[in-house]
């Protein structure tokens, strides 16, 4: 049944066109439903949308090619689909308080969802759910690899939170008889009224063991009023 549908999906009539757009509408939602459990910028209608406005550029190409003369490129409109879908991932690439970059995924995702609905356009249908096994695997296992090695890496940035001014200086004598490397330090005056600054610090140890005892000693610092690992 699933043989007879795919290869119905490379046709070109209703039925197929049908097929093609439903297909989009399943792709689409899958990877729109793993962004949306992440609470990201882009969710389950956005990148719906997107596979399924792929999708019909394909097919519209196709059909200029099929009942339209002259010599038209039939990937030039999904060439335009490709390129033009950034100005959406740009829209959920953010830059947090903290100097954190986010929304890196979902713009990647928002890229391989027109790519997916592009395939799908063209009734290229079985290839895009092969494509779309491996992009949720990709989101869901190797999410938990990346975590993983974060944890694990002897070069990691830290935010800091100081109740006032001297406890920065306080905070830099400790750091330096730790015979730890301070790569980069940026130090900026907190939002709040009252509050004592925040830095944005990373820091490299030699070995991985050494990396929990550091933490643990910078949270136990009296001039350490909030610290995280970024």
């Amino acid at each position: 049944m699933l043989s007879k549908l795919m290869s119905a999906a490379e046709g070109w009539s209703t039925t197929a066109m049908i097929i093609r757009m439903v297909s989009a509408l399943i792709i689409g939602t899958v990877i729109g439903i793993d962004r949306a459990l992440k609470r990201r910028g882009a969710g389950i209608k956005t990148h719906t949308l997107v596979c399924l406005g792929a999708a019909l550029v394909m097919m519209t190409g196709q059909y200029i090619k099929m009942n339209f003369e002259g010599n038209m490129d039939i990937a030039r409109m999904g060439a335009q689909v490709i390129s033009g879908v950034g100005f959406l991932g740009v829209g959920t690439i953010i830059v947090t308080g903290k100097n954190q970059i986010r929304g890196l995924t979902t713009a990647a995702g928002l890229w391989a969802c027109a790519c997916l609905g592009l395939a799908v356009g063209i009734g290229f249908v079985k290839g895009a759910f092969i494509t779309l096994i491996l992009v949720m695997v990709t989101l869901k296992l190797l999410t938990r690899l990346d975590t993983k090695l974060l944890m694990y890496a002897k070069v990691f940035d830290l935010y800091i939170e100081f109740p006032n001014n001297e406890s920065v200086s306080e905070f830099m004598e400790r750091i330096h008889k730790m015979e730890v490397k301070i790569c980069n330090m940026e130090l900026s005056k907190s939002k709040i009224k009252g509050e004592g600054p925040n830095a944005i610090i990373c820091i490299e140890v030699h070995s991985r063991s050494q990396r929990h005892n550091v933490l643990e000693s910078i949270r136990g610092m009296v001039c350490v009023k909030h610290v995280e690992i970024l």
